[in-house]
């Protein structure tokens, strides 16, 4: 079983050395960011499997950095934070925080919650590897297995590179996938700032999805933050 990616956002240097030093002793893999600026920036560019935030960070409110997010992925975001007042916890659950452990906090009580997350993604994991190997999405058919699209019962033709990204789409309807997660899933690191290439291929594959490409029925654009596949009823 491999271990998640956890993305640790903490600003005091003593509780980040111990949640580092408890995840690396334990085979976690792991990256930090001491602000909120940094968080959203390493969320994005990593795609960490779990987050684990602190509320006090010194350039904005970690319930905002959860809200930021939230805008493009549910990754499961674990709140550590001194705060202990029931509002505190009900605002960063409300704004879409999937757990909430109040400082101090034992090491045991960490691994716990983190194995709790870790069985809810392998779970969500193993469900995903059970689905049909076919995506139905409106007259929209792909068909993992055969590696072939179709739309209105017609075979797509699409570029290697379409093709990739249709599949990266289909995989995540209805999440908006930032340009950075998408040109690492689909290239690798080195064309992670290339968003214009992204651009192209990305206008190639909705001059063959969409009917009208100023009414995009599949693939919607977020300006400035990435690209979401829409569920077609």
């Amino acid at each position: 079983m491999n271990k998640p990616l956890i993305l640790v956002v903490e600003d005091d240097n003593s509780v980040k050395n111990l949640i580092a030093t408890t995840l690396k002793a334990h085979d976690y893999r792991y990256i930090t960011a001491p602000n909120g600026a940094t968080a959203i920036l390493e969320a994005s560019s990593h795609n960490p499997d779990i987050v684990l935030l602190d509320l006090g960070l010194p350039d904005m409110d970690g319930v905002d950095v959860i809200k930021k997010i939230r805008t493009w992925s549910n990754m499961p975001i674990i709140v550590i934070s001194a705060r202990s007042e029931d509002t505190d916890k009900i605002d960063a659950l409300d704004a879409g925080a999937d757990d909430y452990l109040t400082k101090p906090f034992s090491v045991e009580e960490l691994l716990a919650r983190l194995r709790v997350t870790q069985r809810r993604l392998n779970m969500m994991q193993n469900e995903s590897h059970t689905e049909s190997s076919v995506f139905t999405n409106g007259k929209l058919r792909v068909d993992y297995a055969a590696g072939c699209a179709y739309l209105n019962d017609k075979e797509l033709h699409l570029t290697p590179i379409e093709y990739k990204l249709l599949c990266l789409l289909s995989k995540n309807v209805g999440k908006v996938l930032t340009h950075t997660f998408i040109t690492q899933s689909i290239w690798g690191s080195s064309w992670e700032n290339d968003v214009a290439s992204l651009r192209v291929f990305m206008a190639t594959l909705r001059k063959k999805l969409e009917k009208e490409p100023d009414s995009p029925q599949y693939v919607q654009t977020h300006i400035g933050v990435g690209y979401r596949m829409m569920k077609v009823e």
